[in-house]
C-alpha cells in the first residue's frame, strides 16, 4: 500500500489485473508456453511437432505466409518471443487460448491458471476458454465500501476491508483464510456501529437493524447464513491447527459480498436517519 493510501489521502485500489498485464504476469505466461511447447519442440526428437506448431501458428493465428517461416525452430522461438512481449494484454490472452488447443492442453491450462492466480489476473481458463472471474461492478463495490466507511470515520470497518483486500492481493503470500475473516468482521463492525450497540454480535446487530432501518428479513437470514459459513468446523474465525481449504475464489466472493453488504447497511442507516 502506498503512503498516500495509508494516511487516507487516496483510496486503496483492488489490484486485480482486468484491463492490463504487468511484466511479472506476462513473463510467467511466456515461461509456461516455453516450458510446454517451445523448449521441447526445439529438440531434434520433436522437430516434426515443432514444424506443425509453427505452421498452425502462421496460418491460423498470425495469418502470415507459410513461406516466410524460418528453417530452424529456434529462430521462430526468438521471433515469437519478440511478438509476445510486444502484444497488447488481450492479444497475449488470444495467443494463450490458441496454444491451449494443442497437445498437453489440460496440463498447460492448469499451469496457466496457477500463474494467473498468483499474479492476480482477473481471468482464468474455464474449460478451454479464458474467462473473466471478476467485473468492474465487483471492484467498485469493494472500493466504494472502503471509501464510504473512511468518509464516515468508521475506522474499524475501513481497516477490516483494507486488510481483507491486502491479504487477498498479496502476490507472495496470500492469506485467504484471514481475508475472509476480515471481510466478515467488516460487516460485523458496520452492523454494531449503525445499530448503536458496540457489544452486539452480528446476529443481534442485524436484529436491531431489521427494526430500525427496515432491513428485509430475507436479507438478514441470508447474511446470517454466510456468517455461519465462516464459523463452521473449518475454523476460519478461530485458531486452527491445519490450514483452511479456502482459496482465492472463496476469499474474493466474501470480500465482494461483504463490501456490498457494508454499502447496503450504511445506505439503509442513512435513509433511516440513524447515521
Amino acid at each position: 500500500m502506498r503512503f498516500s493510501q495509508r494516511i487516507k489521502k487516496k483510496p486503496i485500489k483492488i489490484e486485480l489485473q482486468i484491463d492490463s498485464m504487468d511484466n511479472d504476469l506476462r513473463i510467467g505466461l511466456w515461461n509456461v508456453v516455453d516450458t510446454f511447447y517451445l523448449e521441447p519442440y526445439s529438440t531434434v526428437t520433436h522437430e516434426k511437432e515443432g514444424r506443425l506448431f509453427t505452421r498452425m501458428l502462421y496460418s491460423s493465428f498470425l495469418k502470415l505466409p507459410l513461406d516466410t517461416m524460418e528453417d530452424f525452430f529456434d529462430f521462430e522461438r526468438i521471433k515469437l518471443k519478440k511478438l509476445f512481449f510486444g502484444w497488447e494484454w488481450f492479444e497475449v490472452y488470444d495467443f494463450i487460448e490458441f496454444v491451449a488447443n494443442f497437445s498437453k492442453g489440460n496440463e498447460f491450462r492448469k499451469a496457466c491458471n496457477y500463474i494467473l492466480e498468483n499474479e492476480l489476473s482477473g481471468y482464468r481458463f474455464v474449460g478451454k476458454e479464458i474467462t473473466p472471474i471478476t467485473s468492474e461492478i465487483e471492484i467498485n463495490e469493494i472500493e466504494q465500501a472502503i471509501e464510504l466507511s473512511n468518509e464516515l470515520n468508521f475506522s474499524g470497518v475501513t481497516s477490516h476491508l483494507e486488510t481483507a483486500l491486502l491479504k487477498l492481493s498479496d502476490k507472495k503470500k496470500p492469506d485467504y483464510r484471514n481475508s475472509i475473516k476480515e471481510s466478515i468482521s467488516a460487516v460485523e463492525a458496520t452492523a454494531q456501529i449503525v445499530s448503536g450497540n458496540q457489544k452486539a454480535t452480528l446476529g443481534q446487530a442485524l436484529e436491531l437493524l431489521e427494526n430500525k432501518a427496515n432491513l428485509h428479513p430475507a436479507l438478514k437470514r441470508g447474511f446470517s447464513a454466510i456468517y455461519g459459513y465462516t464459523s463452521n468446523a473449518d475454523g476460519i474465525r478461530h485458531a486452527m491447527v491445519q490450514d483452511s481449504n479456502s482459496d482465492f475464489d472463496d476469499a474474493k466472493y466474501m470480500l465482494v459480498s461483504c463490501s456490498a453488504f457494508v454499502n447496503y447497511l450504511i445506505m439503509k442507516a442513512k435513509k433511516a436517519g440513524i447515521i
